[in-house]
């Protein structure tokens, strides 16, 4: 098996950017889910409620980011004493948070009071201590510092869709970080972790998908084959700690160093079974 993709998603809910390698840390992959827009009290704001951040491209230059959204741009800069109080889901952050000229750019672009905050140095969050075994430090990311997927689920689900008369869809939807060639539908679900280039990642919990990946990661349409329908086939989860549908698995990084396209990956670890799914009748 080998890295088949590699991506990093500087701002939350933003485009992807396709990466030839990657600085794995600890916290995840080196630039990865960095920036977030929120609303002026704090919480956190994604595609669920704002599809245009999808349309919404993030460069990180330095501790500025740059951000472009059809046509127009803005540099933001961030200063460290300028902070204010996140939420991702139940998680409080202290981020550093943009000036507010930006803020207000950035409002006129969403048509909607938002601010800008970033992950800086001095801004900590861990998470999954139930899963991971300890905190796990990730930076803005729903719950765990990176995804894994696999090319034979992908290949699988786009197989039901079209049973399905739908559209296949790209792994785009699923905003992964590394992509594992792997013809064996659902393999990664025996896997407790895999090696890439000497660095271990634990696989910790499967991953339950919303909306988001009904949606272009172009445009924010929600347009296309619906993965949330062709998942409910056969990847409903049985579990009710994990409840929905299930694609991809949460991973944690036991190490740091780098991994590029093409970066073999072998299996470190099994498990004795899968995840449950519910039987569809």
């Amino acid at each position: 098996m080998k890295v088949e993709g590699l991506n990093i998603h500087p701002l939350k809910s933003g485009r992807a950017i396709p990466v030839e390698s990657a600085t794995i840390r600890i916290d995840g992959l080196a630039g990865d889910r960095r920036y977030m827009i929120v609303e002026p009290d704090g919480r956190f704001i994604t595609q669920r409620e704002l599809q245009a951040l999808a349309r919404v491209e993030a460069t990180a230059v330095g501790e500025s980011l740059h951000l472009e959204m059809e046509g127009r741009q803005i540099f933001a800069s961030f200063e460290p004493d300028d902070r204010l109080d996140v939420t991702i889901w139940d998680s409080p952050v202290s981020a550093a948070v943009a000036d507010e000229a930006v803020n207000e750019t950035l409002s006129d672009w969403f048509a909607r009071p938002v601010k800008l905050v970033h992950m800086d140095a001095l801004a900590l969050r861990a998470e999954g201590e139930d899963w991971a075994g300890s905190p796990a430090p990730v930076g803005f990311a729903d719950g765990f510092p990176v995804l894994v997927t696999t090319t034979g689920s992908l290949a699988d689900l786009n197989r039901t869709l079209a049973a399905k008369g739908q559209e296949p869809v790209g792994m785009d939807r699923f905003r992964t970080n590394i992509l594992v060639t792997c013809d064996e539908p659902w393999a990664e679900d025996l896997w407790e972790g895999i090696e890439i280039n000497g660095i271990t990642f634990d696989f910790v919990k499967p991953c339950a998908r919303c909306i988001m990946t009904t949606q272009d990661q172009m445009t924010g349409e929600r347009i296309g084959g619906n993965p949330i329908q062709g998942l409910a086939e056969k990847r409903m989860s049985a579990d009710r700690r994990v409840p929905g549908v299930l694609f991809g698995w949460n991973a944690v990084p036991r190490g740091e160093g780098e991994i590029r396209l093409g970066d073999t990956v072998r299996v470190t670890k099994t498990r004795t079974e899968r995840w449950p799914m519910k039987i569809r009748a």
